[in-house]
Formats: structure tokens, C-alpha cells, sequence
């Protein structure tokens, strides 16, 4: 078994969870929500790295965010951005992470595009229901799903795909 200190493995992981700091700040506002590419980041590191490692990489760049520094979408940071209109697509992202892992580890490998699919529609659902319960202002559910699902489905498939390629690629350098 590989040691999870190793120098190489603290490398790769604060690498992603830069990574993916830089791909939340590359962002066009939609209203509330905003389009990033921190999607793409997170499955990038799912499936470069497998469902551990991602989790352990989405959950210090929360950590990070929380903390205050400016990791989040537009350079902001601090803990009330997990609490404002996106928060809950961030909390999502926090749970796609496990889901990945628990589905790969049952199932292995084959199943890594299912397993993502199951976390970015977990992210959806969560991200959703935050803004309906909390910040939809009498906004109907099927109208919160217009505004913050519908819009971002083809390009975070987009993202989705990109991020497998670039993953299939970047295993033999990991």
C-alpha cells in the first residue's frame, strides 16, 4: 500500500485543489449562479486520481474557501459564500466526491462515468433545493430548475467529458 504522505501524493493534491481554485475563479455570472469550470476541476480529479484523493482535494479547497481566502467564484471567499445562493451547488460538489469513490470502489473502474453522472446529478439536486428552499422567493421548483439546472447541463457535460480525456491522458503521468 502507498503511503497517503507521501511527498508525491501531497504534490499532486495540492496541485488539483489549485487547480481547482483557478477554475472557480474563471467564471461567467447567469443571474445567482454563476458558469465555472470548477466542475470540470472536480471530476478531473476524480478520475485522474481516483475517488479518495478528489474527495480529500474538494473538501481542503472548501476548507480553504471557508477560511476566507478568495478560492470561490469572482475571488471571493469566506464561509457565508457557503451559505449564499450557490452554497449548495458547493455542498453537492462536497458529496460527488464520495459517491464517485463508494460507486468506483464497489463496482471499479468501468463504472467511473456512471459514478460521476450519479455526482453531478446529487450536486444538482442539492444545489436546487438550497436556492428553492432559501433563496427562490416564492420561485416555483420547476422554474428554479430553469434557472439553475437546465442552463448548465450541456456544458457541464462538456466539462464532463474534457475532464475524462484529459484524465485518460494525464494517468501516465501520474
Amino acid at each position: 500500500m502507498k503511503n497517503p504522505f507521501s511527498i508525491h501524493k501531497l504534490v499532486l493534491r495540492g496541485l488539483f485543489a489549485a487547480g481547482m481554485a483557478i477554475c472557480a475563479w474563471i467564471s461567467v455570472p447567469l443571474g445567482d449562479i454563476s458558469f465555472t469550470l470548477q466542475s470540470f476541476a472536480l471530476f478531473l480529479s476524480l478520475f485522474s486520481l481516483g475517488g479518495k484523493d478528489g474527495s480529500i482535494i474538494f473538501a481542503v479547497y472548501l476548507l480553504m474557501g471557508a477560511a476566507g481566502l478568495p478560492v470561490f467564484s469572482g475571488f471571493q471567499g469566506g464561509f457565508g459564500i457557503l451559505l449564499g445562493p450557490s452554497g449548495g451547488y458547493l455542498w453537492g460538489f462536497a458529496l460527488a466526491g464520495p459517491v464517485y469513490w463508494l460507486l468506483t470502489y464497489l463496482q471499479g473502474e468501468k463504472a467511473a462515468i456512471p459514478a460521476a453522472c450519479a455526482g453531478m446529478l446529487l450536486c444538482y439536486l442539492l444545489g436546487s433545493l438550497w436556492f428553492l428552499f432559501v433563496y427562490a422567493d416564492g420561485l416555483a421548483w420547476w422554474m428554479v430548475i430553469g434557472k439553475c439546472v437546465l442552463p448548465f447541463i450541456l456544458p457541464d457535460a462538456i466539462k464532463f467529458f474534457l475532464a475524462y480525456r484529459l484524465s485518460r491522458r494525464l494517468h501516465r503521468y501520474i
